[in-house]
């Protein structure tokens, strides 16, 4: 029998092993009863890593053990999985002005609630229910557990005394609030009453938001992935009483199927096996907890230097090259993720090998992907913004969720994109992208939510479904746009126009292999199929024409989907997801020369220091979350910052200084970089651990995150930070920092370059060097303004621009002395140019400027 499955996206898949790592597969079979186990599947994860919509499984009785599967219908071939990534160009999509869409829609930021009312549009009633001690927290993952009959408890000391004093196994289960998968074992199991007494009776059940303990969900996701082919949320892992993993796996059906254990039949035998050969059980989790943490280990050891950037890079792109769609465009076959990080990456490849045809081929790769994306139904047509990925190859049928994350990222590739290429195509999405941001993801007081669900009620008081907010009907398109077409060449409504151009059909554009349960029959992803030309073409109109009738069509059905039940909102806000916006607003504000996206930058950033930034000690805090009205609150005692949190909101500082030249947030970006050396720096194996020593106290691993996946490895943008920092006070010891990091991660490079793209491409910056670009003048003046322009105009991803205003005293000139040497030539804004130990001449033309820069 065939099992439903959705594969690893194409970066996990090249990091992950095929099966349990030998070393601890050998520990984990001299376990009691642990043949039994992998036999079952019960080691294996049931859903796939990188918030996947679907459970992956492991298939029982074939001749290969561990092939996955499709579950929906027997007949089906097995996926091909060629490790990364294939594409074709679709033509170009609409380019639409302002519209209604573009003004920020007013609602009400959802209260999290308890239980199901925040998910089931009011069909669960909790009011009946006795919470549980989750209904304290804040996190809403955690308060969509709150009315469960289940014992839960956080995090913490409380639960872990708790195992000790009673001498049971800790049942750990890890998700988010807008996870798919989480809410299905949240409704099918975690409400089963009898699930429930089990849990109670026989373990210390403890409930974890990944997003607010990355450090948790890390380590244990380590195990989970050793152990199996992979790993995704919701994740649930077996602990002995001192944190040592001994059982884990992802998602559970509640009872047993032909060919998978039900998590009640998990739940006894753990029982069982704890009762009867604890002892062994014990001896045995400590034998692999030893085996992850050698597995786990980064360090220089008794390298000196890092790998050859340049080597590096070919190889990277040559991994990138072998698993390009040709036809569609991405790195995998289905899933498809966006990827931000390797889209940057081909773009700075291209940028060092313009002359080659190597680098030729990575521009087209990057551009043709991003223009696959956005004319794809990943994009949200309607209203703006990038669901979380494609279910297929053609990027048609996403999983709607939308994460705050790929925005921020997404924005800046589209940035990137428009500078490499001068089309404004991508600067239009880059733009809609920010303007979702800010109609649906922001808090009154600058901050940043941190996602919408994929799932809602399709109407009031039924049951929530994937993508119902999202999907249309070819009668619903055209009851809604009726008005005949003047001058077309057959009778034609608005609604036809917009029905052909975006793929509708009556039988709906949705299959039933991406459709299993049948709930999206009938309905339609709007997915452009043809370039505004063909379409006028077709109906014998002008492109003009066209453009304005789809863009008013499209604006009538965001004013009706307004009208539909939203779709549950995770209103917690996160520094670090705060910071990758930051970096969006400011680098797409900057590229495209738009003030008003530069100040939504710069209230995040001032969010971010009001809110998350604790004065007396220099520490950022993880989250906070949105409270009544306009207010911001606070979990008691706070939960402090990640290194991921000092990194992206490091760089988003950085980011923000060159866009707005506001010297304030360069000296914060410095003070944070102190505090993250102090915080998380290993001073004997180089590199920068995700967690705090006494934060992650007691858990069984301290871990360096080694892949730049769906966002980057904290790592890889922390040594960017690193040499920019250098560039931006000639500190010698950040850039050594940079080089022990690198060093540091060398053999992870050398082995998976395409692992961390990232990191490749700040290898490559580590040894070619940065370009200082030094503009004198005043901030406010024409002339100065356009040599900024200029510079911010061109794809320059090595570089530190700096404004020098002629004051000594300045924060910058007492970093760098020389900027106090420079002069304003005749009295006009002049550039300089530093690279390579050398000087450019001044320069005091925009033009001139742009010649040497292209250079």
């Amino acid at each position: 029998m065939q099992l439903r499955c959705w594969p690893l996206d194409g970066a996990h898949r090249q990091a992950t092993q095929s099966g349990p790592e030998p070393t601890v597969r050998r520990h984990l079979e001299a376990m009691p009863g642990a043949r039994a186990w992998l036999g079952c599947g019960l080691l294996q994860p049931q859903c796939p890593a990188g918030q996947s919509r679907e459970p992956q499984v492991q298939e029982v009785g074939g001749d290969k053990p561990g092939r996955k599967l499709p579950m929906s219908h027997s007949s089906s071939s097995p996926s091909k999985h060629k490790g990364e990534h294939k594409g074709r160009g679709l033509p170009r999509g609409s380019e639409r002005g302002s519209s209604s869409r573009d003004k920020d829609r007013s609602s009400s930021v959802p209260m999290p609630a308890g239980g199901k009312g925040s998910r089931t549009g009011g069909t669960a009633n909790t009011a009946q229910k006795v919470p549980n001690r989750l209904i304290n927290e804040k996190s809403p993952y955690l308060l969509q557990h709150a009315y469960n009959p289940v014992d839960w408890y956080p995090w913490g000391q409380e639960a872990f005394d708790k195992a000790r004093k009673e001498n049971k196994p800790i049942f750990l289960s890890v998700g988010y609030s807008t996870c798919h998968w989480c809410h299905m074992m949240e409704e099918e199991t975690f409400q089963n009453a009898e699930i429930g007494r089990l849990l109670s009776e026989d373990f210390v059940s403890v409930k974890v938001d990944r997003e607010e303990r990355p450090d948790v969900d890390k380590v244990y996701m380590t195990f989970v992935q050793a152990t199996s082919s992979g790993g995704g949320w919701p994740m649930n892992v077996w602990l002995t009483p001192s944190l040592q993993p001994f059982v884990g796996g992802t998602y559970f059906p509640p009872e047993d199927g032909l060919t998978r254990v039900g998590f009640r039949t998990v739940l006894l035998r753990i029982r069982e096996q704890w009762k009867q050969n604890k002892s062994t059980l014990l001896e045995s989790s400590q034998r692999v907890t030893s085996a992850l943490l050698a597995r786990s280990e980064i360090s220089m050891g008794d390298r000196l230097a890092p790998p050859s950037g340049a080597t590096m890079n070919s190889r990277c792109f040559q991994q990138l090259n072998e698993g390009y769609d040709e036809e569609h465009g991405g790195f995998a076959e289905a899933p498809k993720f966006p990827t931000p990080v390797i889209l940057s990456f081909l773009f700075s490849y291209w940028l060092g090998h313009r002359l080659t045809q190597d680098g030729s081929r990575a521009q087209q790769m990057a551009l043709h992907t991003l223009k696959m994306m956005a004319n794809g139904g990943i994009r949200d047509h309607v209203g703006q913004g990038f669901h979380r990925y494609s279910t297929d190859r053609q990027w048609q049928v996403p999983h709607f969720e939308k994460m705050l994350y790929d925005q921020a990222q997404l924005a800046v590739s589209y940035s990137q994109a428009f500078q490499i290429s001068g089309d404004e195509f991508y600067s239009d999405v880059a733009k809609g992208t920010l303007q979702y941001v800010s109609r649906s993801l922001s808090h009154r007081s600058g901050g940043f939510y941190s996602a919408e669900d994929a799932d809602s009620a399709p109407e009031r008081g039924a049951r929530p479904r994937e993508g119902a907010f999202y999907v249309w009907t070819v009668k619903e398109v055209q009851h809604l746009l009726p008005e005949p077409v003047a001058g077309a060449s057959e009778p034609l409504t608005s609604g036809q126009l917009l029905t052909k151009h975006y793929g509708l059909t009556e039988a709906g554009n949705i299959s039933l292999c991406q459709d299993p349960p049948g709930e999206l029959q009938g309905q339609n992803v709007l997915t452009v199929r043809y370039s505004l030309e063909l379409t006028a073409a077709r109906f014998g109109l002008d492109v003009e024409a066209v453009q304005g009738l789809l863009t008013s069509g499209l604006d009538k059905l965001f004013q009706v989907r307004k009208q539909r039940p939203k779709p549950h909102l995770d209103s917690k806000m996160l520094a670090a997801w705060n910071g990758l916006i930051v970096s969006g607003y400011a680098v797409t504000g900057a590229v495209l020369g738009i003030d008003r996206l530069v100040s939504c930058a710069t209230n995040g950033a001032k969010f971010l220091k009001r809110h998350m930034f604790d004065v007396a000690t220099g520490r950022l805090k993880r989250t906070c979350y949105a409270g009544t009205g306009a207010t911001v609150e606070h979990s008691t005692p706070p939960r402090w910052g990640f290194l991921e949190d000092y990194a992206f909101v490091v760089r988003g500082l950085l980011d923000l200084y060159e866009a707005s030249q506001e010297s304030a947030w360069l000296e914060w970006a410095l003070r944070l970089q102190d505090t993250q050396d102090s915080l998380f720096w290993d001073s004997q194996g180089g590199g920068y651990f995700c967690s705090e020593a006494e934060l992650g106290a007691g858990l069984p691993l301290r871990v360096k995150d080694d892949q730049d996946g769906s966002e980057p490895s904290a790592n890889s943008v922390a040594a960017h930070n690193l040499l920019r920092l250098h560039g931006f006070t000639g500190h010698k010891d950040w850039r050594d920092k940079c080089a022990r990091l690198l060093t540091a991660f060398s053999e992870r490079m050398r082995r998976v370059p395409v692992a961390l793209p990232e990191m490749v491409r700040a290898l490559s910056a580590h040894q070619q060097g940065l370009k200082q670009i030094v503009v004198c003048g005043d901030a406010q003046a024409k002339d100065t303004k356009a040599l900024l322009q200029c510079v911010h105009s061109l794809y320059i991803p090595n570089k530190v621009l700096i404004l020098a205003d002629g004051d000594p005293s300045s924060f910058l000139s007492r970093q760098l002395p020389f900027l106090s040497t420079l002069r304003r030539l005749e009295d006009r804004a002049t550039a300089y140019v530093y690279e390579n130990q050398a000087c450019s001449m001044p320069i005091t033309e925009p033009c001139e400027l742009r010649k040497l820069l292209l250079q």
